[in-house]
C-alpha cells in the first residue's frame, strides 16, 4: 500500500500499518514500533488507533523478560537462545533490547543488536534495539506497546532484554509472563545478590559463561543460589524457581533453559495465573500512562509553569523544601480544576 500524501512525512496510513503488522512484515513492524515510540504530539492518536486495531490479534505470544548486570552476557545468551528457537523449534522470535542512553546527550549506541549478529539475520527473527531515554526499571517507555505489536505480528515468543544496571530492574516483570535473571559466577556477590527484590521476583535463574575455567565456579554458584532460594516463600502460582548453568559460547544449557520456561508457562497457564498476571499488568500499564500524561499536562500548564520556575529557584536556594514545593504545585493544579 502506497503512503497517503496527506500523511506526515514518514508516517504510513493506519490501514498500511495494520495490514503490515498482522501480515508479519518486519519492515512495517519496525516502522510501527517507531510510531508508538514517537514523542511527537501528533503521533499519539495514530499510535493509539494502531494499538486498538491490533489488540484483538494479541495474547498468543510467550513474553519472556531477561535481565542481569552488565557483562553477564545477556545479548550473547539471547542470540544462542533465539537460534535454538528458530532453527531447532521452528518458531518466530522477536527480541526487544533496551540500550542505555546518555544522561548528557540522550543518545544511545544501540549496540545490543551487534551482539546478536547470528539471530539478527534469520528470516524468522526480529531484533529491535530501543534507547532507554532515562526511563527507569531497565526498559524503555514504550516497551509494552512494542510487545503488543510483535505479538500481533505472529511471533510465538517475544524476549525483552533490559538495560542491565542492577537490582532495580524489575519493571520487565510487569510486562512479561516469565522473568529470567542471569547471574555471573565468580563476581564475589553470589549470596550478597540474594536480596528481597529482583531475585525473589525471578521465575528462573541462570548462571552464565559456565565454560572453560569458569565451570567449577558456575557449579558452586548454582549450588549457593539453589540452597538460598529455599529461604524465600513459595510464589502464589506454586512455581519453584530453578537455577541452571548455561554457556552461550558452547551452547550448553540453552535447551534446558527453554524447557524450564515452557514448564513455567504450562504451570501458570493451567492455573489461570498467566491470564491474571496479564490483566493486572494491563491495568498497571494504564495507570502508568495516566501518571505520565498528568506529568506532561502539568508541565504544559502556563500558570503551573510560572509557579514551577519560582519554586525551582526557591528550592535551589534552600528557601523551601522540595516536599513543600511539590505540595504547592499540586494544590495550585487541583484548585484551578
Amino acid at each position: 500500500m502506497q503512503p497517503d500524501a496527506r500523511q506526515p512525512l514518514g508516517r504510513l496510513p493506519l490501514a498500511a500499518y495494520v495490514e503490515g503488522v498482522l501480515g508479519g512484515d518486519r519492515a512495517v513492524l519496525a516502522r510501527a514500533i517507531t510510531l508508538v515510540e514517537s514523542e511527537r504530539h501528533d503521533d499519539l492518536e495514530p499510535a493509539g488507533a494502531l494499538l486498538d486495531a491490533v489488540l484483538p490479534h494479541t495474547g498468543r505470544a510467550r513474553r519472556v523478560g531477561l535481565t542481569g548486570v552488565p557483562g553477564v552476557g545477556k545479548s550473547t545468551l539471547i542470540d544462542a537462545l533465539g537460534l535454538h528457537l528458530v532453527r531447532e523449534r521452528g518458531e518466530r522470535v522477536a527480541v526487544l533490547s533496551v540500550d542505555p542512553s546518555s544522561p548528557v546527550s540522550g543518545g544511545s549506541l544501540l549496540g545490543d543488536k551487534t551482539r546478536m549478529i547470528r539471530l539478527a539475520v534469520e528470516e524468522r527473527a526480529f531484533v529491535r534495539p530501543s534507547p532507554a531515554r532515562g526511563h527507569l526499571g531497565g526498559v524503555a517507555l514504550r516497551t509494552r506497546e512494542a510487545i503488543l505489536l510483535c505479538d500481533a505480528a505472529g511471533f510465538e515468543t517475544v524476549i525483552v532484554e533490559t538495560v542491565g544496571v542492577g537490582q532495580s530492574e524489575t519493571a520487565v516483570r510487569e510486562m512479561t509472563d516469565c522473568f529470567v535473571l542471569l547471574l555471573l559466577a565468580g563476581a564475589g556477590d553470589e549470596l550478597q545478590g540474594l536480596k528481597r527484590g529482583i531475585v525473589e521476583m525471578a521465575d528462573l535463574l541462570a548462571i552464565t559463561k559456565a565454560d572453560g575455567d569458569n565451570r567449577a565456579a558456575a557449579a558452586r554458584a548454582r549450588d549457593a543460589y539453589a540452597g538460598a532460594l529455599h529461604l524465600f516463600s513459595p510464589s502464589p502460582d506454586g512455581w519453584i524457581p530453578s537455577v541452571l548453568i548455561t554457556s552461550a559460547l558452547e551452547g550448553a544449557g540453552i535447551a534446558a533453559l527453554w524447557d524450564q520456561v515452557l514448564a513455567h508457562q504450562a504451570l501458570v497457564e493451567a492455573g489461570g495465573h498467566r491470564l491474571a498476571r496479564r490483566r493486572s499488568q494491563a491495568v498497571a500499564w494504564m495507570r502508568e500512562l495516566v501518571s505520565t500524561g498528568l506529568g506532561r499536562a502539568l508541565a504544559k500548564d502556563p500558570a503551573v509553569a510560572t509557579l514551577l520556575t519560582d519554586l525551582e529557584r526557591r528550592v535551589a536556594g534552600f528557601e523551601v523544601s522540595a516536599v513543600a514545593a511539590s505540595h504547592e504545585v499540586l494544590r495550585r493544579l487541583l484548585r484551578d480544576r
